[in-house]
């Protein structure tokens, strides 16, 4: 039976029929009821959220659990069950509210409720839609007549709204409002706002230990006497897998199918799993293999740019668990990357606490000149923004030169915010964004309502109005003019190389120290050159031998010109008699189906096939270093002779030993480009003066013979790329595969863990788990289990590639009878916590101080001198009792926002990282597992302290979270006499508080429990 409550109006008491009497002095203000008003408690229950893009079934047999129905006779839209009534916990007073519009509706567990209104109820107002009727309802910005919001960037302007829509003066306060509308004097003062996406995004690689974790923390909420079913997603959750595909067969018309199969055999396991996780939990669509990369999917299908729930209107924002969520920012959606562990808390209703950003105002003008590509453009800004210093800081393009960016050419720039360090790169919504919405089959009412919405709200950009100038907290500019062809490389996305200077730049990489920018060969080995047999014919590699040329990534696979541009090239090669060399794995992974059905149309996809550039698959590939086994000729040329062979990418990552374990030098570039250095076979030339290739008769081609006009792309995009072509692939997305459709499971709502399985395991975070938060932890006597420098990436910390023979993860496999061949990759396995704590530090190129100079994935175990693997001295560590710490340099755990790259360290008891600087998602996730994050001071680093790594170290912290302070100087001392101070790096109070409990996640469940 519901309890009931009544109001007196006047006492300061909340009767209850119950009996039991509180004082509402104690609780946030309720609303005004009538004297003997009466609210039952209620359940909430699910309100369904449009997938408008097309009118199809999204739901089956993608996941069964369909419940569809008809919002307008007018527009069928996709539905999804999610919380009408998002569910949150006070767990110290046992408090849940509950949203029901515009007010607040709390509930005092077991005894009663009470309301409090949404203190800005009084800009809720109608969207009227021209003819007559209304789009629905919304909180305007405009009605606040605050001056100050016509000066706020536009990306602060959604924060600002989600702050008003979700105020119930207690988790969203109007002092956080107020801090986001000064943002101009708050920023600068890293104060800390609350902030709720309205939906999250995942792939494979980063979704399967995300709902592993789900999974187990319904069998802990079951341990401790919770409710398990609890434990469910209340905002939308997409998960795309894209992440598990392998360049196995290349060059081949067969090639999709047949890497297809292999997937579906190496990844029966998780699929399955996965596919449960849509059964079992609610909010969840599960996009099935083969169907394109998750932020090229996101774009064209999945993203909102305004939703319309049950009639309230609200701009569209998204955390995902890939770094390049960031590509979304290009359509107007405000969206980023998140650890897995975040956006887990995020799923459960728990807000997301951040600092409020800085914006740096990049203004754009003039336009790119003719050949100049939009690869070249993003190398350009990442460069720029690198060296301007964007971390943690929103960047937000605007100015004249944006009319002539094409929507897919913005994406690619947001894109790759990751690279340039920063949270988003924004562009706010505009005609360009709404012709590209009509362009990839939004329909013309959808489009309506979001220009309609957009404008009235005060986040559209209308470039045909005078624009009100914005303050920004810095400002950088670039004439797109300026903009050169380049590639960046030969080890990081920044290091930029324009393609005039590329074989001088080769040639230096060559003679200087090793380094970002140095490999260290001896002047009289530069020129070695090594003969083999491939295929019958005889081949040759040299340093700088292309051995990979991959059309590949997110980042320009979603970009209609640039793809139809690397046909082009492949066109004019052809038609003059040039052939990439057999021995170059070439490889074509498009984003999407639309892909393929434009290359098809356009009559390019022939050309690109005679080059070798066959469809291998529909997802990352080799960006992520799924590029496959090299030929064995090849790569035993390369081995036995240690040629420093080349892979050319059009990706977003190059960082050493990710793209192939034999690729040293490793550059991103444009599909045409790729496409261009596949045909010259080597990064060792100077496209302006030496030729690419030679005809039948001898004569020499050049670059500029087969590079395509800026105008020869453009129309071959007009004609090619068409509406119709994103509607049917879309429609068709939801009928899955016949190997998907194939998959049984289970209908349980709890796991059935197989303790033989090596995909799939039952991680042991929660196993000694109490309701008594364990408090915070110092550090006693720790060893250094590694010692680092600069610009150590989550790739060196947990690697997706390849599983090395000789590494611990292969020794665990091998024991449990699996083949070497079934191996897989690390990304493959990370729901299997045996396998990626033995990956953890396991990258082949890792450099550790401790060895002197040696590279690899080994350590020294201190107390006896012993260089074993870093997983096996950690054991020893853990076994002993021991703490251990890590050092580091600057910009530590940079690149992808891989949760594994703190769940490993933790689970190899390293329980604090003291470094120069920490890339954001990687910070927050070290916190997210408790692990304390600690910054030397300014000016300082183990080198300049005289650390060697061989000390013993002690952190001490108070034992209570509230002495703690975010941001505070702790003190810390070695065993041989030295003392420092750092900075610890818990950002906010909510950090603290996660510290506190061992971890969000445990917090998360206690406070579920409590409820």
């Amino acid at each position: 039976m519901h309890n009931i409550i009544t109001t007196s109006p006047t006492s300061s008491t909340v009767f209850i029929t119950s009996g039991v009497r509180i004082s509402s002095s104690l609780l946030p203000k309720p609303s005004s009821l009538s004297a003997t008003s009466s609210l039952p408690i209620r359940s909430p229950p699910f309100r369904s959220v449009s997938r408008w893009c097309y009118g199809v079934d999204w739901r089956s047999p993608v996941i069964p659990r369909a419940q569809i129905e008809s919002v307008t006779p007018v527009v069928q839209q996709f539905q999804r069950k999610i919380a009408s009534m998002e569910t949150f916990i006070f767990g110290l007073l046992g408090i849940e509210y509950i949203t029901l519009e515009h007010e607040s509706v709390y509930v005092l567990l077991g005894v009663g409720t009470f309301s409090s209104e949404n203190p800005f109820k009084g800009i809720f107002t109608t969207l009227s839609r021209p003819g007559g009727g209304e789009f629905g309802k919304f909180y305007s910005l405009p009605a606040l007549n605050d001056p100050r919001i016509d000066k706020l960037p536009y990306s602060i302007r959604i924060l600002l709204e989600s702050a008003i829509r979700n105020c119930d003066n207690f988790q969203v306060t109007p002092n956080d409002v107020e801090k986001i509308i000064d943002w101009e004097n708050t920023s600068p003062k890293q104060v800390e706002i609350p902030f709720k996406p309205a939906r999250v995004l995942l792939q494979d690689f980063t979704g399967v230990p995300a709902v592993v974790d789900l999974a187990c923390m319904r069998d802990a909420m079951n341990k401790l006497g919770g409710d398990s079913k609890k434990i469910n997603p209340l905002v939308p959750v997409d998960l795309v897998i894209d992440h598990s595909v392998q360049v196995d067969v290349a060059r081949s018309a067969n090639a999709v199918q047949a890497n297809m199969n292999l997937e579906f055999q190496r990844n029966y396991e998780r699929f399955a799993f996965l596919k449960w996780g849509a059964y079992a939990f609610d909010n969840m669509l599960v996009v099935p293999p083969g169907s394109g990369i998750v932020h090229q999917v996101n774009l064209e299908y999945l993203g909102r740019v305004v939703f319309n729930t049950d009639g309230i209107l609200y701009p569209d924002s998204v955390v995902g668990t890939d770094s390049h969520t960031t590509m979304i920012d290009g359509l107007g959606v405000a969206g980023w990357g998140v650890g897995g562990i975040e956006a887990e808390a995020t799923m459960l209703g728990q807000p997301m606490s951040m600092v409020l950003p800085g914006v740096v105002g990049f203004k754009l003008s003039g336009k790119l000149q003719n050949g100049v590509t939009a690869t070249d453009l993003v190398l350009t800004v990442t460069q720029m923004l690198r060296k301007h210093g964007v971390v943690g800081k929103f960047v937000e393009f605007y100015g004249e030169g944006m009319s002539g960016l094409s929507l897919a050419d913005r994406a690619t720039i947001a894109n790759m915010s990751p690279e340039y360090g920063a949270t988003m790169g924004f562009f706010p919504v505009d005609h360009v964004t709404l012709q590209y919405l009509k362009l990839t089959g939004r329909s013309d009412d959808t489009v309506a309502m979001i220009e309609a919405y957009l404008r009235a709200n005060k986040m559209f950009v209308d470039y045909s109005e005078p624009q009100q100038e914005k303050v920004y907290s810095s400002y950088l500019e670039l004439d797109l003019s300026d903009v050169e062809p380049c590639i960046s490389g030969p080890k990081r996305p920044h290091d930029r190389v324009p393609i005039k200077d590329m074989k001088a730049d080769w040639h230096s990489c060559l003679d200087n120290k090793v380094g970002f920018k140095g490999f260290a060969v001896p002047k009289e080995a530069q020129e070695k050159v090594v003969s083999f047999s491939f295929g019958g014919q005889t081949a040759e590699l040299k340093h700088g031998s292309v051995v990979i040329a991959a059309i590949t990534s997110c980042t320009n696979t979603s970009n209609p010109s640039v793809m139809l541009g690397a046909g082009l090239v492949a066109k004019k090669a052809c038609e003059l008699g040039l052939e990439v060399k057999p021995w170059v794995k070439t490889s074509l992974a498009p984003g999407s189906g639309v892909v393929t059905k434009y290359l098809e149309k356009s009559g390019l996809q022939k050309y690109l096939d005679q080059q070798g550039f066959n469809i291998v698959g529909y997802g990352c590939t080799t960006c992520i270093g799924n590029s496959g086994d090299l030929h064995e000729s090849v790569a035993a040329a390369i081995t036995d002779n240690d040629i420093l062979a080349a892979a050319v990418l059009s990706g977003n990552r190059n960082f050493e030993g990710r793209v192939h374990p034999l690729t040293r030098a490793n550059y991103l570039a444009s599909p045409p480009l790729v496409v261009a250095y596949a045909l010259a076979g080597t990064v060792d030339i100077d496209f302006e003066k030496e030729p690419i290739g030679t005809t039948k008769d001898g004569k020499s081609v050049y670059f500029k013979d087969v590079w395509p006009s800026t105008e020869e792309i453009a129309e071959v995009v007009q004609s090619s790329v068409l509406p119709d072509m994103f509607r049917s692939t879309y429609e068709s997305i939801t009928l899955g595969n016949s190997m998907w459709n194939k998959l049984s499971v289970s209908s349980s709502s709890l796991y059935s863990w197989n303790p033989k399985s090596t995909y799939i395991h039952e991680p042991p975070y929660f196993k000694d788990m109490t309701m008594d938060p364990p408090g915070p932890h110092g550090v006693k006597d720790a060893y250094c289990l590694l010692n680092f420098g600069d610009s150590i990436t989550t790739d060196h910390i947990s690697p997706a590639g390849s599983i090395h023979k000789d590494s611990p993860a292969a020794k665990y496999l091998l024991d449990r009878g699996v083949d070497r061949r079934d191996f897989n990759s690390y990304g493959s396995r990370r729901g299997n916590d045996e396998v990626m704590a033995r990956g953890t530090f396991a990258n082949i190129r890792i450099v550790n101080k401790l060895l002197n100079g040696e590279v690899g994935p080994k350590t020294i175990h201190i107390p006896t001198g012993e260089k074993l693997s870093v997983f096996d001295v950690a054991m020893r560590y853990k076994e002993a009792g021991l703490d251990t710490i890590v050092l580091a340099g600057a910009e530590y755990g940079s690149g992808s926002s891989r949760d594994w790259a703190a769940k490993g360290p933790m689970l190899q008891g390293v329980k604090a990282v003291i470094a120069k600087s920490f890339e954001r998602i990687h910070r927050s996730n070290l916190v997210g597992m408790g692990i304390i994050p600690l910054c030397f001071k300014a000016g300082e680093d183990a080198d300049t302290l005289g650390l060697t790594g061989h000390e013993r170290y002690t952190i001490d912290l108070p034992s209570k979270a509230s002495d703690i302070k975010p941001g505070q100087d702790v003190t810390v001392t070695t065993d041989n006499g030295k003392s420092f101070t750092c900075t610890i790096r818990f950002d906010t109070q909510v950090e603290l508080t996660y510290f506190d409990h061992g971890g969000i996640l445990p917090y998360v469940i206690r406070n579920l429990i409590k409820k």
